[in-house]
């Protein structure tokens, strides 16, 4: 699906230079993107946004802080990330106007599971490595989402068949934990990301230019080669159907 706009491992140059090209409609999808970010603030406070620090929140988290949104950001600080996604956590906490929130795992909950199933349990079976997410991110999910209206994600349908009928607008959720979940990019294609990311100088992880187009824990992300999917890269010795955490599925 996206795999086409994953260039040769092969090609030195950035991942702005290899992947920045926008639709023909995307100044359109920009402005829709826009507008769904200024209704959100206005009409449903409190309002977060969940960023990984991937290429669609950092375009996600520019836009919020170039209008001039009241919207808060978190981050999941799982204890197991990229040292090149913490310096761009550092970078933004330093340079963002909206609130950088960082939420981390419980540390006794970690080390009881580590000690239990051990440093390689995630490798030993998807319920293990389900279990570590539970763990380090579906639980501090759950904190960070408490008391809140809505939140903002950078779910696309270009990334894999399991998102592909993302809407803007998923209420799925509103009856059972009264929250709504937004996805401003959801018609935004991997070239559209990148076109912004370059056309507004935006600062992106640099792992992004060695090949990760979905980035997570180090341990759980590789980069992935010319014809592979989107996601091949995220939980890779899985069958492809799981290759999901669990933050975006619903039960």
């Amino acid at each position: 699906m996206t795999s086409s706009l994953i260039a040769s491992r092969s090609a030195p140059a950035k991942a702005t230079e290899l992947n920045a090209k926008a639709s023909p409609d995307f100044a359109a999808k920009l402005a829709e993107t826009q507008a769904l970010l200024r209704r959100v603030a206005a009409e449903f406070k409190p309002v977060t946004q969940a960023s990984s620090l991937g290429a669609e929140d950092v375009v996600i988290t520019h836009l919020i802080n170039s209008l001039q949104l009241d919207i808060p950001v978190f981050v999941l600080e799982t204890g197991a990330l990229h040292t090149e996604t913490l310096a761009l956590l550092e970078r933004t906490q330093a340079h963002s106007r909206a609130p950088i929130n960082v939420f981390r795992p419980v540390q006794e909950s970690v080390i009881q599971f580590l000690r239990d199933k051990g440093q390689d349990a995630i490798f030993q079976s998807t319920a293990l490595r389900k279990a570590c997410c539970g763990v380090r991110k579906i639980e501090p999910l759950a904190r960070a989402l408490t008391g809140q209206r809505a939140w903002i994600t950078g779910l696309r349908q270009e990334q894999s068949t399991a998102r592909a009928e993302v809407p803007l607008q998923d209420d799925s959720e509103v009856t059972a934990k009264e929250l709504s979940k937004f996805n401003p990019l959801a018609k935004w294609t991997w070239g559209d990301v990148w076109h912004y990311i370059a056309e507004n100088k935006v600062d992106y992880n640099p792992l992004h230019d060695r090949f990760f187009p979905s980035i997570g824990c180090a341990p759980c992300t590789r980069a992935i080669s010319l014809g592979e999917e989107f996601r091949a890269g995220r939980w890779w010795w899985e069958d492809d159907a799981a290759n999901e955490c669990g933050l975006h599925v619903k039960a």
